[in-house]
């Protein structure tokens, strides 16, 4: 069995700490640039930009560090089914368009998929790290992207979706525990069963991979300090992707609302929902969460990407306004732990936490 420090070299890692994607404008090219500078590996969420807004990220990311970052995509989503409850889903955000003074909400339509689009503009962008979720990266991309050096990692909630992630020829899979907040990156079965009561939990999921695949595995979820990447690490993961302790350093490109959401959250105050998206997402139970998904008629939420596209504009004037209660407030269930400080600081504490409890163990 390889060594720890053989599994980095491996995946082209200098230290195990890893700044989860964060699609939607939380991770700047500032925060990006900080996290690799600090001796972590900074990644870009970039499912939501067109592809000549990765080019311009990617170059921003590089004016400021000539250090590798990633770029992270969603597999490629097909068309949504109907939607017979349309009408429903929009009268549910009417009322508060109204009260943000927003005209009134127009269907969502799908524009079609941009993978293809992206993966060119990924290509093209100097990223050292492909990372895909919601499925399997296409075997075109993977093999495009290893012609180029590029590492292509997957996200895998299941121990038979990390199977599936190296049968296609991933380079490490990302496992994915129920703490973690954001989208959920299942891709086998039903995510949204039982409002992710089935979730499998990360000091549970970690361990099981491992043993299943041949690849190193980033564990995901909950890790917060240099104690949870240590667990981790002795569960058998080669690395970490941490997501929410990111978002309230300097660098997070999140709106202030949501910032002092999460500083002042309990753990036990997320909830997986679909209001938001359409796709299952761990985030902090606010106001809106809770009057658009409601248990008596959950098919008025509808399908990714209609759900995303029908609920953005209100997000969008939200944020600016400081409303939180209209945000999707993406957070697991470590955000106690989330502390104001830049990147680079955080980066720093976490590698001494890590190495701390390691040594205070082997003692």
């Amino acid at each position: 069995m390889p060594s720890h420090t053989e599994s980095l070299e491996r995946l082209g890692l200098r230290s195990p700490v890893i700044q989860a994607p964060m699609a939607g404008g939380g991770d700047t090219a500032a925060l990006v640039a900080a996290v690799n500078e600090a001796g972590g590996l900074g990644f870009v969420g970039a499912a939501y930009l067109t592809p000549a807004q990765i080019a311009e990220r990617a170059r921003d990311i590089r004016d400021r560090t000539a250090l590798p970052f990633g770029i992270n995509l969603f597999a490629p989503t097909p068309a949504p089914g109907p939607a017979p409850m349309m009408a429903e889903a929009m009268a549910r955000v009417a009322d508060f368009h109204a009260e943000l003074g927003l005209p009134e909400a127009e269907e969502p339509a799908y524009s079609g998929d941009a993978f293809d689009r992206q993966m060119a503009a990924l290509l093209d962008s100097g990223a050292a790290f492909y990372s895909v979720t919601f499925g399997l990266p296409p075997a075109d991309s993977v093999a495009a992207a290893k012609a180029r050096g590029i590492r292509v990692l997957g996200t895998a909630t299941t121990v038979a979706e990390a199977v599936a992630l190296e049968r296609v020829g991933v380079d490490a899979v990302i496992a994915q525990g129920g703490e973690a907040g954001g989208h959920r990156g299942s891709f086998m079965g039903d995510a949204w069963e039982d409002r992710g009561a089935n979730l499998v939990g990360t000091m549970a999921l970690v361990p099981q991979v491992a043993d299943a695949v041949g690849v190193p595995v980033i564990a995901s979820g909950g890790i917060m300090d240099g104690r949870g990447i240590a667990a981790a690490l002795a569960l058998g993961a080669t690395a970490v992707q941490m997501g929410t302790v990111f978002l309230t350093t300097e660098e997070a490109g999140i709106p202030e609302a949501h910032k002092a959401a999460i500083l002042a959250a309990r753990e036990d105050q997320t909830r997986i929902t679909r209001a938001f998206s359409g796709r299952p997402a761990r985030g902090i139970v606010n106001r809106f969460m809770e009057a658009v998904e409601d248990p008596d008629a959950p098919d008025a939420v509808l399908p990714f990407p209609l759900q995303n596209t029908l609920t953005r504009p209100l997000r969008t004037v939200a944020g600016k306004a400081g409303r939180a209660e209209f945000l999707s407030l993406w957070a697991g269930q470590g955000l106690g732990l989330a502390r104001r400080r830049p990147a680079g600081e955080l980066v720093a504490d976490l590698l001494r936490g890590t190495e701390a409890v390691r040594r205070r163990l082997a003692g």
